[in-house]
Parts: structure tokens; sequence; C-alpha cells
């Protein structure tokens, strides 16, 4: 017998005293509060079991959306704007005003003038901006930036032998890197990491923290139109696709927030794994697995984002044996899709050198940033462990919390140990000195024609894990 229709409003929303354990009046998990949150991947694996690849499920105030739980169905809501577009004007529930105005999901979900929102010829005008500028920052620049953030924040520690890498290291390093990426001051750096990371949890602040997001990059799109740079908000103004301010200004938004948040959580998850995961740790340290390697490993096992809002059908279909009425939000189930057995029959198998998991989405609206995403993430990762030998962890592994929010979880604490050291008070000085601004990808970081692809050699801190085996 199939499961009530979750469109069905009237049957949806909880009367005062509805049932507990993460289910609302009808029966139909929800998919936010303190039980779902608890273990996500029980409750998809759950979802999945009770309703198949596609699930009924509540959102913040119980509004109504179907998960999508399958890779395959994934990919075909992922691949198929025709019938599930990204304009979230089509939302039943925004149609029939259900949606509060202080809603958590409105900085989500409220349809705004950039690309993730559009398809067809306005898509492709938003996103080719966005993609060209990006295309334009230099990877080796984008990593000169991560080493010379990493050896700060690092000094800031170092001579302590123990830190906690999460709030220390892994929530501020890829913000002020993007927030010189995008054009803007350094010390904007620390309030944007707060407002990024509440905006993605949707607390009962994230309006507010949305609010100083778009003052910030408002008064930014002011001073670059006034004065440009070779930045990413100097290029999108400059775009032949000509863009207005609100769209220049909301796909930098789009960019920092989604950047911020899914690097955050790539290199926490890594972290934790090399931290955690002896098998891992023996990979790498063996040369069994690269750098590159196991982030894909990690993008698999516990991708930045588990669930990515969202798609709204054009019309009635069916998915996974499921009804979909017209105007049904769909959510993009990311962590679950990437454990279907379908196409991970065994989980504990490799995954080395296999791009075919959804943390970046697919299709017309895959991310145009996972390649800076991963840069940063990479880099980020071999600094940290070569600036810090012998790194361990603190605490048993089962003393780690961790941060889950609708949308996404990761671990929220690493506390570790590590060779004290005492660094030169010119270090910090100079590692800031030597960087430049970001420039084309024809050009070395200081602006010089790429020679020979010559590159200097590191020793590898790969070795360092080997007596942890």
């Amino acid at each position: 017998m199939r499961p009530e229709h979750p469109s069905d409003g009237a049957r949806l929303v909880p009367p005062p005293g509805c049932p507990a354990h993460g289910q609302g009046a009808s029966g139909i998990h929800r998919l936010y509060g303190p039980e779902a949150e608890k273990n996500p991947a029980a409750l998809y694996e759950r979802l999945r079991e009770q309703h198949g690849p596609v699930a009924p499920v509540l959102l913040h105030g119980d509004l109504p959306a179907w998960l999508v739980l399958g890779h395959r169905e994934n990919l075909d809501v992922m691949r198929t704007s025709s019938l599930y577009s990204r304009d979230s004007r089509r939302w039943n529930m925004f149609l029939e005003g259900r949606v509060a105005p202080d809603s958590p999901l409105g900085p989500t979900l409220a349809w705004q003038p950039l690309c993730v929102f559009a398809d067809g010829a306005e898509h492709a005008r938003l996103r080719g901006a966005v993609t060209d500028s990006l295309e334009k920052f230099d990877r080796r620049g984008v990593r000169r930036y991560v080493v010379r953030h990493t050896k700060q924040l690092v000094a800031e520690f170092a001579a302590s032998g123990e830190a906690d890498l999460i709030p220390q290291y892994a929530e501020q390093l890829p913000m002020l890197v993007m927030t010189q990426l995008l054009g803007m001051p350094e010390e904007n750096g620390p309030r944007l990491v707060s407002a990024c990371l509440d905006l993605m949890k949707g607390t009962e602040t994230a309006l507010a923290s949305n609010d100083f997001l778009v003052d910030t990059l408002r008064d930014l799109v002011k001073r670059k139109k006034a004065a440009p740079g070779r930045d990413l908000a100097s290029w999108l103004i400059s775009h032949e696709s000509g863009l207005t301010d609100d769209e220049v200004m909301e796909h930098l938004r789009l960019v920092l927030v989604a950047s911020n948040e899914t690097t955050v959580n790539l290199i926490a998850n890594t972290l934790r794994m090399v931290l955690t995961d002896p098998r891992f740790r023996a990979n790498l340290a063996g040369g069994h697995m690269t750098l590159a390697d196991a982030l894909e490993q990690v993008l698999w096992d516990a991708p930045p984002l588990s669930v990515v809002p969202g798609r709204w059908a054009t019309g009635d279909t069916t998915l996974g044996g499921q009804e979909i009425k017209k105007g049904d939000m769909l959510l993009l189930g990311v962590a679950a899709g990437n454990v279907d057995k379908e196409v991970r029959p065994n989980l504990s198998a490799p995954v080395h050198g296999n791009r075919s998991h959804l943390a970046f989405s697919s299709g017309p609206h895959e991310c145009p940033g996972q390649d800076v995403g991963r840069a940063i993430a990479a880099e980020a990762i071999d600094t940290l462990l070569t600036e810090l030998p012998g790194l361990a962890l603190r605490v048993p592994e089962e003393e780690l919390s961790s941060s889950t929010s609708w949308v996404s979880q990761r671990v929220d604490t690493l506390p570790v140990t590590f060779q004290a050291r005492r660094a030169p008070a010119s270090e910090s000085a100079a590692a800031q000195s030597q960087v430049r601004p970001p420039v084309a990808a024809t050009a070395t970081p200081d602006g010089s024609p790429v020679a020979g692809g010559q590159q200097p050699v590191r020793r590898s801190w790969w070795k360092s894990l080997l007596p942890w085996r």
C-alpha cells in the first residue's frame, strides 16, 4: 500500500501534540529536528526500506517534500530540467502561502536572480558568467593563498603542541581564501565564517545572517564598479552577459556560501578520516592512495552536502514508483545516493579514481567551482600536515561530536596533539608579503609566464603517517 502523497497539505499539517520520534501527524518522517539529525544515514536507510528510491518527508514547519534516495533517480532529476525545474517559484507551498515569512527555509529556497534558480537560456547566460569568471583563477594562485593562510593560522597555535582543527583551522581557512578571491577585505573573514555556518544550519538567526551577507556583498559590488581589480567580483561585473548589480551580488553570495560550506566540510571530513581510519591512513602512507584519491573517497563516503534542495516538478510525473505532482519539491539525497547498493554493493571496497559520486551534482547545474574547491581542500590538508609533524588525535574517536543539519553533516571537533614548535617572529609577515593578487591562468601567481611546468620539490608529509600503523 502506497503512503499518502505528501502534497496533501490538509493531511500533513500536524496539530498540537503531534506524534514524536521525528514524525508528523501523518506518520511521515521529518528531515529536521533531533531525531533526524541524530543519525541521518540510518534515517535514509529506513526511508529507503519503507518507500524505495523516493520517499515522502517533512521539512521545517512540516512542509512536505520528496527525498530522492536512489543514485539513478538522483541523476534523472539532476539531468532532466524539463521535468524538474530549479525555479522555486513553482513550489506549491509558496503558491499556497504555507511558507512562513520567517521560515529558516527562506534564504535557501526563496527564488533569487541567480543561475541555480534558472533554467534554459537564462540559466546559460547566468551560469556562463560564473563559469568564465571562475576559470580565470590560476590554480597555483589559489594554492598560494591557501599556503599563506594555513601558515598564519598554524602560527597561532603551533607553540602549544595542541589544537582543535575544526574551529581553529577548517572553519577559518576557506573563507579567508575566498574573501580574497572575491576581492573582499581580509578582515571580513571571521564574521562571514559565522554568518555562513549559521545560514546553512537554518537556525532562528539564519535570516539575520543572510542580511549581513547581502549588505556586505552589495558594498563590495559598489566598490569594485568604482575600482575594479583581478578578482571574481570585478570579472562578474565586466562579463559580456551584462549582469545587473543584483545578479552580481547574488552570484557572489552563492559562490561565497556554497564554496565555504562545502570546502569546510570536505576538509573536516577528510582530516577525520586521516586521523581515525587506520586503513585510510595506511593506504595514504603506503602510496596506495594519492591525496586526490583520498578526497574522492571522502566525497563518496561523507559528501560536503548530504541533501541538496531542490527541484520542483513542472508537471505530474512518476519517479521511483512515486506519483509526483506538479509543484512538488524534490530534495537530492546525495549522501543516500552515494551508498545506493545498485552502484556500491560493497561499501567497504575503495572507489579510487571514481568520480561518479553525486557530491557535485550532475547535469546543467553541476557545481562550476568544484575544481577550485578541490584545490583548496587538497592544499589545505597537505600544507597543514606538513606544518604539524606527529599529528594525532587527542581524544578517543567516540568522543568526537558532529554538527548535523538537514542539508549537511560533519565532525565539529578534532582535538589533536603534534610536535610543538616556536615559529620565527618574521614567519607570518614573510608569508603575507609573498602573496599577490590572483591572475589569469596563463601566468604564475607573481604575474610571470608559466615556464616549463617546473614545480618546487616538497618533502611528502605522508611519511609521518607510517608510525601510526
